[in-house]
């Protein structure tokens, strides 16, 4: 000691300079998991293990948040067929699920929804489907911020409330959009005969969509008052029991499927089509996104594999 206090200054430097430099490689190795980091947070392996059983000791660190973290939600908003999945994960977690996420979890969550709406602030798509999202985690949030004191939220309230700020700068971006026509002036939807504009109308699965679409020029306002038009599109989504408790009669004493449609929306909830959706693996109970591979024992692990909607996704961690 004597020796280090006295007569070895420079040692005695050098001693200091190593103990910054390993206090500072520990702060720079924590943020980049702390709130500061811009990226999700994801283990090497993108596949979680779920255990079979709903009890609070069988699940250990089988949570909601740890399977957000390990399976990748970031790359799968960039694939068309999962980004519709991904939003309604995102808006059933922002209804009711995110208090159960861990602080990371919720971090993780917030950048996923920043990158959802840069793609839709730059492909002009799906501009009302996160709005709604938007608008859901904003009531939520603002439920949530009241109750504070009670352990609901994890970390600083002013971060929470950075975070609202950010939703509301969000929201003012998708209210400013303007859609740009594109330059190409070949063939449109109206140049195409009639039965085939038919078709294309009874591809979309919402009755919003099937509105806007004849908003656009006066020959689809014709079409898209087709009954038989919006008789499928009620078929598709409800029960024929469903349908029979809510019948609707026009002035001509014909059933009005436009209406009734509306009618049943607020209900009944919708059926649910995604392009490709997260899979659980009935032989080892591993979670994963199609064409991930996982260490399956199965001799055939596609026929094993079960695909889950956004609802029972959030259902297998529950407890």
């Amino acid at each position: 000691i004597h020796s280090f206090c006295k007569k070895d200054d420079h040692n005695k430097e050098n001693l200091f300079n190593s103990i910054n430099y390993d206090v500072a490689a520990k702060k720079r190795k924590k943020d980049l998991l702390n709130n500061k980091a811009k990226t999700q947070y994801f283990h090497q392996e993108k596949w979680i293990y779920v255990h079979k059983g709903s009890t609070k000791e069988r699940h250990g660190y089988c949570t909601l948040g740890e399977a957000f973290n390990r399976l990748d939600f970031s790359s799968a908003i960039l694939d068309s067929r999962r980004f519709n999945y991904v939003v309604r994960l995102l808006e059933l977690i922002a209804k009711s699920q995110l208090t159960s996420l861990s602080g990371i979890a919720q971090k993780n969550y917030m950048n996923i929804l920043e990158k959802v709406v840069q793609k839709v602030l730059e492909d002009q798509q799906n501009i009302r489907l996160i709005r709604e999202l938007l608008q859901t985690l904003y009531t939520s949030l603002c439920t949530l911020v009241q109750r504070v004191g009670k352990s609901v939220l994890v970390g600083n309230i002013n971060m929470w409330v950075h975070r609202m700020e950010s939703i509301l700068h969000w929201q003012q971006q998708l209210n400013n959009i303007q859609i740009t026509r594109p330059a190409f002036k070949g063939t449109t939807l109206t140049d195409l005969p009639l039965c085939l504009q038919l078709n294309i109308m009874q591809r979309l699965s919402d009755g919003r969509d099937l509105v806007s679409l004849g908003q656009a020029a006066p020959d689809l306002q014709v079409l898209s008052e087709d009954r038989l038009l919006w008789k499928k599109l009620c078929q598709y989504h409800f029960t024929d029991r469903q349908i029979r408790k809510r019948l609707i009669l026009s002035d001509k004493g014909q059933l009005d499927w436009k209406k009734m449609y509306f009618k049943l929306i607020r209900c009944y909830p919708r059926k649910e089509q995604y392009g490709d959706t997260l899979q659980l693996c009935r032989h080892c109970h591993i979670l994963s996104w199609k064409g991930t591979d996982h260490p399956c024992t199965a001799n055939n692990p596609e026929t094993c594999s079960t695909s889950l909607s956004p609802q029972e996704f959030i259902n297998l961690f529950r407890f």
